[in-house]
């Protein structure tokens, strides 16, 4: 007769269960930033748009990008 092996799965993760929330956080804010800064082209392409030039494209979207890239980077160098 084998006798089961009742012991846990090996527990020495990398990363802990906040680790991860903060990770899915970050990737969350790049996608909302590069969702942000994409459009804003002209549908005829002899005529030029100036709707790449909005404050949501040249300011707002980079600070959330960079804003996710920080949560990520802490995400991965938080004690777990």
């Amino acid at each position: 007769m084998s006798k089961k092996n009742t012991e846990p799965v090996n527990k020495n993760f990398a990363f802990s269960a906040s680790n991860y929330k903060w990770l899915g956080g970050g990737l969350a804010l790049l996608v909302l930033g590069y969702l942000l800064m994409s459009g804003g082209g002209s549908d005829d392409p002899d005529v030029f748009s100036y709707d790449i030039f909005n404050f949501r494209r040249i300011t707002l979207a980079p600070y959330i990008v960079l804003a996710g890239y920080g949560t990520i980077l802490y995400a991965i160098l938080k004690k777990a």
